[in-house]
């Protein structure tokens, strides 16, 4: 089990901290200097060891989350464990779908114009992340 917590920290550390790097140190002088390069040079570098920690962290959570709640339980939610449960599963659903709008629909269509679209799909990437940390250590220490 302790080897499952510290791959899932591992993982998480990597997701939110990339992204609060890119949020508080490189976004604002992209914005400041109007250059998409600065974001996109990031994100390209990043994607690399980014996208690996978060599927390290799916494949955690859910193995962790089995042993806390077995899948049998899933849909209750008699305990504190459970609704962190589906709020994790909740905030999985939501980064992924920000992950598609971005990669399918701003990405590729990308101009100096839209730039503050893709800083607002970036803050909430990091806020979503964030909300991983902060539940996943409600879930492991009943925090909030």
């Amino acid at each position: 089990m302790k080897w499952l917590v510290l791959l899932h920290v591992l993982g998480a550390t990597i997701w939110a901290g990339g992204h609060l790097i890119l949020s508080i140190g490189f976004l604002p002088r992209a914005l400041k200097e109007r250059k998409l390069n600065i974001i996109l040079d990031f994100e390209k570098q990043y994607e690399r060891v980014g996208i690996p920690a978060l599927l390290l962290q799916v494949i955690t959570g859910f193995w962790m989350a089995t042993i806390y709640v077995p899948i049998s339980d899933w849909l209750s939610l008699s305990t504190p464990h459970h609704a962190y449960l589906w709020v994790k599963i909740g905030l999985l659903l939501c980064t992924i779908g920000f992950a598609i709008h971005a990669r399918l629909f701003i990405i590729p269509r990308l101009t100096i114009e839209k730039l503050p679209l893709l800083a607002f799909h970036i803050i909430v990437a990091t806020v979503l992340a964030v909300s991983f940390v902060i539940t996943g250590l409600s879930f492991r220490f009943t925090y909030f």
